[in-house]
């Protein structure tokens, strides 16, 4: 038992092609996908995808039976029949069947994800952006993703990457909150796994310069008023000398 959360059962098949087609040589392209049953967390599961150099290109869902293309303009130079993954998901599932059959159950214990949480640009007082949850290196892929603003769950908007597999077979995962930054809100990305002893909450809240006070602006007015007068001054001043420069000068030589 890993934890006393249940023994998983998993079977992962990765299959990766270099150089494929007009690739060139360097990249990769890699067809990922497994069946897996974690119990008692899960019932019987699986996923298909195609990624480029760990990017992601379409996964197939499975339940609804279609390709989703990672960006929608992908879809107008390639396409892919989602019945290829289903046949591929009815064979996965017949071996882990049978491997659950034959053999003893995995005790493989869980691993507990890293969670990281950060903006995807520069963060400006009402200017639009988007709050990013990466959890990685995690396994199994059983992972749940909430939102919180200001202790309360948000759901509009949300947007979640389905598991990308790892070479060490372990799993990563994004997930995305639309927002607009504003003076006293903070964040929260809640994230639960078998791992984690109890759900992990990782803060986050703007970096904002603090508004000016009444009497610091009244401080900087006064400052800027001063300057401007002792700048007065002195200007009129420098003028009054140099004119009577001038006029010493035009006496000298008159004489």
């Amino acid at each position: 038992m890993a934890g006393g959360r249940g023994v998983p059962l998993a079977l992962l098949a990765v299959l990766t092609l270099q150089g494929a087609g007009a690739v060139k040589v360097g990249h990769t392209i890699r067809q990922a996908e497994f069946q897996q049953r974690v119990e008692p967390l899960q019932p019987e599961d699986g996923q298909f995808m195609f990624d480029f150099d760990g990017d992601e290109i379409f996964h197939v869902d499975l339940q609804k039976q279609e390709t989703i293309w990672r960006l929608p303009e992908f879809g107008n130079f390639a396409t892919f029949e989602a019945q290829g993954a289903l046949q591929n998901s009815i064979v996965g599932k017949s071996w882990l069947n049978s491997l659950a059959k034959l053999s003893n159950v995995s005790q493989t214990p869980f691993a507990p994800p890293e969670v990281t949480v950060f903006s995807e640009g520069p963060v400006e007082l009402g200017d639009p952006n988007v709050l990013i949850c990466y959890a990685d290196k995690f396994w199994p892929s059983v992972l749940s993703i909430t939102w919180l603003r200001n202790g309360q769950e948000v759901t509009d908007g949300v947007l979640e990457t389905i598991f990308y597999p790892r070479d060490d077979n372990s799993f990563r995962k994004f997930s995305y909150l639309p927002f607009i930054p504003a003076r006293g809100d903070f964040y929260d990305c809640r994230v639960e796994h078998g791992g984690l002893p109890n759900a992990l909450l990782k803060h986050w809240e703007p970096q904002l310069p603090l508004p000016a006070s009444e009497s610091t602006e009244t401080l900087v007015c006064a400052l800027g008023l001063a300057v401007g007068i002792v700048g007065i001054v002195v200007g009129t001043v420098l003028i009054i000398k140099a004119m009577k420069m001038n006029s010493a000068r035009n006496q000298r030589g008159l004489l």
